[in-house]
């Protein structure tokens, strides 16, 4: 029976979720949380000993909630994410700048020559030759020697580009939906600060208005943290995507310039 063997990928995205939950939450334990008390409490003391007192905006009372710290932890897996796929993306790029298919100018590629020049290609270590640039120029080496046909062999990269340029974006939807999901938890902790804050609404009526006023805080800073964090994710997302589209695009060019443009059916 055939071993199933799990994507390096999928284990690790699933390593690093683990990690940054890890992570985050003992940052938040040991110092975000026990900072922010502090603050509070200090503003707390000083707004009782003087009616004028503005509190400060402090970064650690800004992120202190579940949300922000769900919000960092989906960011950060984002971002390791990302890491990888533009690891990879570069790790591709390289292979633009080898000759693998050692053609001179001025040279023909006749049918009878693929064989010698896929064998090349083959050599490749297998995890050069799983990469799309020798994918193509191995697939558009047979095809030439199959069909002789240099038009059928120009579709049949195009496709592949196509194809690969598909995969990749198709690729990109987990980071899509994590940035997607960051503002959607900001805006569970603003309608959580909100309805804390309408059941404390009897304790501002008869004046103590500091655990509505904390509970507002909540709701505001949540939606704050975690629009700026989706603000970034998605600048990288874009950034990310370049890449691999001047991939596919230089890959292309690189079979037309390299290959194709030295075919000459009999």
């Amino acid at each position: 029976m055939k071993k199933k063997n799990i994507p390096v990928e999928f284990v690790f995205q699933l390593f690093v979720l683990i990690i940054a939950i890890i992570i985050v939450h003992a940052f938040y334990q040991t110092v975000v949380r026990p900072n922010a008390t502090q603050i509070i409490e200090e503003q707390t003391i000083a707004a009782a000993a003087d009616p004028d007192y503005v509190r400060e905006r402090v970064v650690w009372v800004l992120i202190k909630d579940l949300e922000q710290e769900a919000c960092f932890i989906l960011g950060i897996w984002a971002l390791a994410i990302m890491g990888y796929k533009t690891a990879a993306i570069l790790a591709e790029r390289r292979l633009l700048d080898v000759d693998l298919v050692p053609v001179a100018e001025g040279m023909r590629i006749l049918p009878e020559d693929t064989r010698e020049f896929a064998r090349q290609i083959e050599a490749l270590p297998e995890e050069s030759r799983s990469m799309l640039l020798p994918r193509a120029l191995l697939n558009a080496l047979r095809r030439f020697s199959t069909t002789r046909n240099i038009s059928d062999v120009s579709s049949s990269t195009r496709d592949i580009f196509e194809s690969e340029a598909d995969r990749l974006e198709s690729e990109l939807s987990m980071i899509r939906y994590i940035s997607w999901a960051i503002p959607s938890i900001g805006f569970i902790g603003t309608v959580r600060g909100i309805g804390e804050a309408l059941a404390q609404a009897d304790k501002a009526v008869q004046g103590d208005i500091a655990g509505v006023t904390q509970s507002l805080g909540v709701a505001f800073n949540s939606t704050f943290i975690a629009l700026l964090i989706s603000i970034f994710l998605m600048f990288l997302v874009h950034q990310v995507q370049l890449l691999q589209e001047r991939l596919v695009y230089d890959g292309e060019i690189y079979s037309n310039d390299k290959l194709i443009r030295h075919m000459k059916a009999d």
